[in-house]
């Protein structure tokens, strides 16, 4: 075979269908994909290329596929061609390009496509640190993990932006899989929905199953809400609750979020009363994962800006450590008004804080750090002096440092009984008096409302009420013996004067 014959079976096989591109007047392709490039395992998708109306084919190339991945006939009037995936897989998913065959020869290849197929994984989860609502102005984290091991998170905002960002994921100290994404400032102006979808190296453009979506709401400077719970901030498994958000501020819907957490729930408000606006949240049944601080906002319809948030408001998790602490008091269980008390908590096993509830009641639990003394830990909690107010049943709980929203098992139930001996012909309370009372009201945080009905809980107010009417009952005594007394001294006289 001589050079020259060579040099020309070389040629023609550089002129293979592959090597068609010229350099010339021919513009380059556009390449797109209907409804999107992000496509749900299952659904149809349809990829476009754009060319000229001289073009007399159209081939489609995917990355790594050493032949044209598909070819297409132009459609009239001959400016595209259109390639249809019916059902998007794994298979489908990739980097794509296409190009047109013209008289004038065949043109550049277009722009990069990645088309994308979502559902492979099961869904990684998505929570805003420190809070799902951020105040206008101000930076939020969000925080993408996973069980499964994923080599980067894909965080994509819907909506008018359509943006988004990857991230490498790192191995937490937990042996969870996750990423960090600062996001801010944000502004009221620009309402953030998200999502985050996982993917491994292997194959980039197959992504998990999306996570749930998440909206950062902003916050502005308007009246913050209240938020109260019933039955009580303590709750067991299994049981269920109400947190109640309300505000005199004329919202018309509220949201509910928990610190640390990916949860927001809102609510159309409600008036039970003229002035007064509120939501009610049922959650439940409850378990662990339900443990932790949460607050509310409230907004006006006409607004994209939320309230302040409401103050936190722990919700705690009862049986959860296997322990259970025992509950006493000293001097005892029966006191008299005005001595002092003291509920002693102890736990045979560590403990870092010691919570004491009362029953019926809706306020905070007290907490203390637990101290070591006698080869136990315990918490003292002084109630000096006591009124009828403290009476009742009460509880304790024990929790650790690594979660503090976790609690042990309830102590047995104990009863403080007050008697109002010490109440009974009291004067009239003086403003030093009532100075001083006011001097105990931390001992007296866990007090419910009053109840006149309850003996134990009385009011001091209504004493005076029933030695009034013991006092006439003794007048009424006195005057029918002197009735009785007058009657025999008469008969005595009366028979001294007969004969």
């Amino acid at each position: 075979v001589t050079p020259a014959l060579v040099a020309l079976l070389c040629l023609g096989l550089s002129l293979g269908p592959r090597t068609h591109v010229q350099a010339g007047p021919l513009h380059k392709p556009a390449l797109w994909a209907e409804p999107g490039s992000v496509i749900i395992r299952g659904s149809p998708v349809t990829i476009w290329c754009r060319g000229t109306l001289e073009a007399q084919e159209y081939r489609l190339d995917k990355e790594g596929i050493p032949e044209p991945w598909n070819t297409q006939n132009p459609l009239e009037p001959r400016n595209k061609a259109r390639f249809s995936i019916p059902f998007m897989t794994e298979h489908h998913a990739g980097r794509f390009r296409c190009y047109y065959l013209s008289p004038a020869g065949w043109s550049e290849h277009s722009d990069p496509l990645e088309l994308v197929v979502t559902g492979a994984y099961s869904k990684p989860t998505l929570s805003a640190l420190p809070s799902p609502v951020v105040a206008s102005g101000g930076n939020v984290t969000l925080l993408c993990g996973s069980r499964l091991r994923f080599d980067r998170f894909i965080l994509t905002e819907e909506g008018d932006h359509n943006l988004s960002w990857t991230s490498n994921s790192q191995l937490s100290p937990s042996g969870q899989f996750q990423a960090l994404f600062p996001v801010g400032p944000v502004t009221p102006s620009h309402r953030w929905m998200l999502r985050y979808y996982g993917s491994r190296r292997h194959i980039l453009q197959v992504w998990s199953e999306p996570s749930d979506l998440l909206q950062i709401p902003v916050s502005g400077v308007s009246k913050k809400p209240s938020l109260s719970v019933q039955p009580g901030p303590v709750v067991a498994p299994g049981e269920k609750l109400i947190l109640q958000c309300g505000s005199d501020a004329g919202y018309n819907r509220f949201a509910l979020y928990k610190e640390w957490g990916r949860d927001f729930l809102q609510r159309p408000g409600r008036q039970p009363q003229a002035g007064l606006s509120q939501a009610n949240f049922p959650l439940g049944p409850v378990s662990r994962s339900y443990g932790g601080q949460y607050r509310c906002s409230g907004a006006h319809n006409l607004s994209s800006e939320w309230s302040a948030p409401s103050d936190p408001l722990d919700i705690l998790i009862s049986g959860q450590i296997h322990a259970r602490p025992f509950l006493s008091v000293q001097p005892g269980s029966t006191v008299a008004s005005g001595e002092n008390v003291t509920l002693l908590c102890q736990s045979q096993g560590w403990m870092h804080t010691f919570l004491l509830t009362k029953e019926g009641a809706a306020d905070p639990p007290l907490r203390l750090k637990s101290k070591r003394q006698s080869h136990k830990y315990q918490a003292e909690f002084p109630m000096s002096p006591v009124t009828s107010a403290h009476a009742g049943t009460y509880r304790c709980y024990g929790s650790l440092s690594s979660n503090p929203y976790l609690l042990t098992h309830p102590s047995d139930p104990l009863e403080l009984m007050v008697s109002g001996a010490a109440e009974t012909f009291s004067p009239p309370q003086t403003k030093s008096d009532s100075k001083a009372g006011e001097s105990s009201g931390a001992a007296e945080t866990l007090s419910p409302s009053q109840n006149n009905s309850d003996p134990k809980t009385a009011s001091p107010t209504s004493f005076p009420q029933d030695y009034t009417l013991e006092n006439l009952i003794r007048m009424g005594m006195a005057g029918l013996i002197l009735v009785v007394l007058r009657i025999l001294l008469f008969e005595a006289q009366h028979s001294q004067r007969s004969p």
